[in-house]
């Protein structure tokens, strides 16, 4: 049966008995959504590992979801107004579960990050149906909780996925490695599926918008020509192309910018609505969004890969360590939604941006200071604060933005910001990539500095004399910097295949003291790049800062599948 849900209408005349198992149904497919989006950053590791894969192609790996998500999101949500809600989710859960037995059965990093791009642009059609079914299924006065317990339960999917992922990995079921983390979706939409044939509704709008086929195309062009070049030029070498890719970015940008007002005088329904950003609060607003999931999105990268990857932890460690950020940003949440921003407004937001700030710098100075020695105690208080920031910045940021553009916009409003914190998020992968491995390359002969004397005085009490020490430590400088630079961390560098391997002894002391250096060299690299975090965090503040001092909390009636959605770290 299908049911005509015009936008302004306020709930189904006919109450369906099986709306809360319905509702369990679409619950359990936006918690698959949000894990997916946190599951695989605490697996990077051993992806990277078990596939050989290079570090470009991890960072895909992390962006390909976001990236097609954000694409397909908008057009998403109009595909299940325009045929049925019930029917776009239907073909969006089969197509994320086909996906994920995709991931899981990956033999490549190529097949991993194509499969990956399907299952974002399989999430997209999938989650904009969620709280529009929502809205279409329950009456007023129960709204409100269903969609109270639909955000707990996506702001509880990021902590799930930290600890989940570490656990999955450590566990290797099977003797699957990390694959589990995707083949667990399997049996789950499997279910959702079957049961959402059965108990779901359909439904679709009075008045659908029509589709934007070509500025959607143009839209992940811009954003294909810019992340593309920032994820493998330095693999590349930094050729030419990829500085005429990012500057064809503009170009492209432009001609979507020309498309989207010709569609908005003719044919109607952009992608887009332009007349958005003649609030210049809401558009300095939207920048500031934007800022902050740069600078987040490339955080959670570099914060697995400093402690898998520098200091050797287990998936299971890292992914349980993380939960203590997840535990502060539900506090941050809570409190800034239901305290501080109905009372300050913009303020939290400022002080969001200023405590995670506070929480980047704690952990950056405690990660140098006490390099491979850190332990998982000593980042549980950066972590909550980090995450608390965090928490009071992304709870009430889209309620206070939506209070900036009229009534009848805040449905494509908040359609945009959703869109903004996915290519925020890819957009940060790929440009943490440039500065933490440059700056991994810059600065690792820091790393042989800080153990030198160690492998001194281990050399010597072998019997190697002077001579013979001094040979060995210049190679092993080579050794660690070569491996600082390379592209492919499975690859063995030629100055590390030295003479000194038929030593054992030798051997032994160089590649403890490798480990110690490489601890050092990550955890000075992911100091200097969270000010780099923490640099993007201030111009975030100083944006928030041109919201109008009388902006509160708004509450808006949700007319489009798209507002207020649970927003995933």
């Amino acid at each position: 049966m299908d049911t005509d849900i015009s936008p302004g209408a306020d709930a189904p005349q006919n109450l369906d008995p099986r709306r809360w198992i319905a509702f369990a149904v679409v619950l359990a497919a936006g918690f698959m959504d949000l894990l997916d989006v946190t599951i695989v950053n605490v697996a990077a590791p051993s992806i990277q590992t078990d596939l050989g894969a290079q570090y470009s192609q991890i960072e895909w790996i992390i962006a390909a979801y976001v990236l097609a998500f954000a694409a397909v999101l908008i057009t998403g949500g109009r595909l299940g107004d325009s045929y049925g809600r019930k029917r776009i989710f239907l073909i969006g859960m089969a197509g994320f579960t086909l996906a994920s037995a995709a991931c899981g059965i990956s033999s490549d990093p190529t097949m991993l990050i194509t499969a990956r791009f399907v299952q974002g642009a399989m999430a997209a059609l999938m989650v904009p149906q969620i709280l529009a079914i929502i809205r279409a299924t329950f009456p007023k006065q129960e709204r409100a909780k269903a969609i109270a317990i639909y955000s707990g339960v996506g702001g509880s999917a990021s902590a799930v996925g930290l600890s989940l992922g570490g656990l999955l990995v450590q566990w290797n079921l099977f003797d699957l490695d990390w694959r589990p983390i995707f083949l667990v979706n399997i049996p789950v939409g499997i279910a959702a599926l079957i049961a959402a044939t059965i108990v779901m509704q359909d439904s679709r709008s009075a008045a659908a918008p029509r589709l934007d086929p070509v500025g959607a195309a143009l839209a992940i062009s811009a954003v294909l020509l810019l992340a593309y070049p920032l994820t493998e030029g330095r693999r590349l070498g930094w050729p030419a192309w990829t500085f005429i890719m990012m500057a064809s970015a503009a170009v492209v940008f432009g001609a979507f910018v020309a498309f989207e007002r010709r569609r908005a005088r003719t044919v109607g329904s952009p992608l887009i609505d332009l007349e958005l950003f003649r609030s210049r609060p809401f558009t300095v607003g939207l920048a500031s969004w934007l800022l902050f999931w740069i600078g987040l999105g490339g955080f959670f990268l570099i914060w697995t890969l400093f402690m898998q990857a520098g200091l050797g932890w287990s998936a299971m460690r890292a992914g349980l360590t993380a939960v203590f950020f997840a535990v502060g940003a539900g506090i941050g949440a809570g409190v800034s939604v239901s305290v501080l921003a109905p009372r300050f407004g913009r303020i939290v937001l400022v002080a969001g941006g200023v405590v995670n700030a506070g929480g980047f710098a704690l952990y950056g100075g405690l990660a140098a200071h006490y390099g491979a020695g850190i332990a998982s105690w000593q980042m549980v208080i950066p972590l909550i604060i980090t995450g608390v920031g965090f928490g009071m910045v992304v709870a009430p940021t889209i309620d206070l933005l939506l209070g900036q553009v009229p009534a009848r916009e805040a449905g494509a409003a908040s359609g945009l910001l959703n869109t903004g914190q996915q290519l925020g998020t890819a957009l940060g992968v790929a440009l943490v990539g440039v500065v933490f491995f440059g700056q991994l390359d810059h600065d690792s002969a820091r790393g042989v500095e800080a153990v030198t004397p160690q492998v001194r005085i281990e050399l010597a009490t072998i019997g190697l004399p002077e001579p013979a020490q001094d040979q060995i430590v210049a190679n092993f400088l080579a050794c660690v910097h070569d491996r600082s630079a390379q592209v492919d961390p499975t690859a063995i560098p030629a100055s590390c295949r030295g003479s000194d391997a038929g030593n054992y002894a030798v051997a032994q002391v160089l590649t403890d003291a490798g480990e110690r250096a490489n601890a050092v060299n990550f955890a000075n690299t992911f100091r200097y790049t969270l000010w780099y975090g923490i640099g993007l965090l201030a111009l975030m503040c100083l944006g928030f800062l041109a919201l109008p001092k009388d902006a509160r909390l708004e509450q808006h009636e949700i007319d489009d599948p798209l507002e207020l959605a649970p927003t995933g770290a």
